[in-house]
């Protein structure tokens, strides 16, 4: 939904922003591995019940994730191996925040699977998409992207007396995209 309707206009914003990370001789990997460093972070904050802080971390997850494409581009750097880093970077950032979460929630039962159903949903989403487009097939879009999950887990947190039942509806939701994609890509093949 995010990569659809308003990556362009995000991206625009962005140029700049990316060019000063260039001038200040910030890599791009490098703003990744940040990206993947505040995730571990705010998993840790997670798993140790400190959710409102692990927001903060959580935020500096989301922009690393933003910005190191605009370096790439800026820099020139631009390339599939740092496509490729960012995507594994991005399934390893939500295995930590949603293993910090089953961390937290271990001594409360049940709930406690939540976050893995939601690891296990979204990854299937993103391999989706990455299956698809091994084959030549479209395969962006869906209720929600990992733009959207994340902003949706940042309300989570943010409000941590009801995180859970944030889980649950965003659980619902990415199990929607995930029908939503398969249809998609099946009706392409």
């Amino acid at each position: 939904m995010f990569d659809g309707n308003l990556r362009e206009g995000v991206d625009r914003c962005l140029v700049p922003v990316g060019a000063l990370l260039v001038r200040l001789k910030v890599r791009a990997n490098h703003v990744t591995l940040f990206g993947v460093a505040s995730s571990a972070a705010a998993a840790a904050m997670a798993a140790t019940g400190r959710i409102r802080l692990g927001l903060v971390f959580l935020i500096l997850t989301g922009l690393g994730d933003l910005l190191d494409g605009p370096v790439a581009k800026a820099s020139g750097t631009d390339s599939r191996k740092g496509a490729f880093l960012d995507s594994v970077s991005d399934r390893i950032s939500d295995s930590l925040i949603l293993g910090g979460l089953t961390w937290f929630y271990l001594d409360k039962g049940l709930i406690a699977l939540l976050p893995v159903g939601l690891l296990a949903s979204s990854q299937i989403i993103s391999y989706q998409r990455a299956k698809a487009e091994a084959q030549g097939l479209e395969a962006a879009g869906g209720l929600m992207e990992r733009a959207e999950r994340f902003i949706v887990l940042c309300i989570g947190f943010l409000f941590p007396s009801v995180l859970h039942i944030v889980l649950w509806v965003l659980l619902g939701l990415v199990l929607i995209t995930g029908v939503q994609r398969f249809a998609k890509i099946w009706r392409q093949l």
